[in-house]
């Protein structure tokens, strides 16, 4: 059945290729059927991986513009998820999914839930909007990357939009006197409003921001709420 629609939807794309004038048909066909058979997302550069796999030896610029032209011709989604280069996958007709993605190790996970569906047509309604697209992106850490987060952990490895309880505060009288001055003690509820992964974290306690070297981070210790 796969087989049969990806031959639909490579001859459907020959059709309007043709139809707009585009050049090198032949090539095209070649990239979007690699393409349909990922059933992933996948990058310009993985696309092109796997073109080279396959003995297509096709410079970049030119997968690119084949994949902006299935985008606008209704055949690939550009998808631009947190923390990730731009990413495509197939457009199946008259379907829809949301996805959830792991912001440790990466993971996209497709999902589908009428009962959601149905909630956001109402809330649309409710504000007198006609819905014509939607979609929902969840981030959060999958079931393999929260198995490996430690019971304690230095506020340093905190992930961006992460709640989290201070237990500790590890180091001289001073550091804890400064930090209990400043509002945070043992116990509070942070969230974890940014972390690059060098310089300051910026944390939020409560209604107030704070900036924190990450010396002082460090010696803060974290659970997950």
């Amino acid at each position: 059945m796969k087989e049969k629609i990806s031959e639909l939807e490579k001859s459907n794309f020959k059709e309007l290729l043709l139809e707009t004038g585009a050049d090198r048909i032949e090539d095209r066909l070649n990239i979007i059927e690699i393409f349909l058979d990922t059933e992933g997302h996948i990058s310009i550069e993985e696309l092109c991986d796997l073109l080279r796999k396959r003995g297509y030896k096709y410079e970049q610029e030119f997968v690119q513009k084949c994949m902006d032209d299935m985008v606008k011709l209704g055949f690939a989604q550009k998808k631009n998820f947190e923390g990730k280069p731009t990413l495509y996958e197939h457009r199946h007709l008259g379907k829809h999914h949301d996805h959830i993605i792991c912001t440790k190790c990466g993971r996209i996970i497709e999902f589908k839930d009428d009962e959601l569906e149905l909630l956001q047509r109402r809330i649309a309604q409710r504000y007198g909007f006609y819905m014509l697209q939607h979609r929902m992106e969840i981030y959060g850490l999958c079931n393999s990357c929260l198995s490996k987060r430690r019971p304690l952990m230095p506020l340093t490895m905190g992930k961006e939009g992460e709640k989290l309880i201070i237990r500790d505060i590890i180091g001289g009288r001073g550091i804890r006197q400064r930090l209990v001055s400043m509002g945070i003690r043992i116990g509070n509820e942070i969230e974890v409003i940014s972390n690059p992964g060098a310089g300051r974290l910026i944390i939020a306690c409560g209604n107030t921001r704070f900036a924190l070297g990450r010396g002082i981070a460090n010696k803060i210790l974290v659970s997950i709420t």
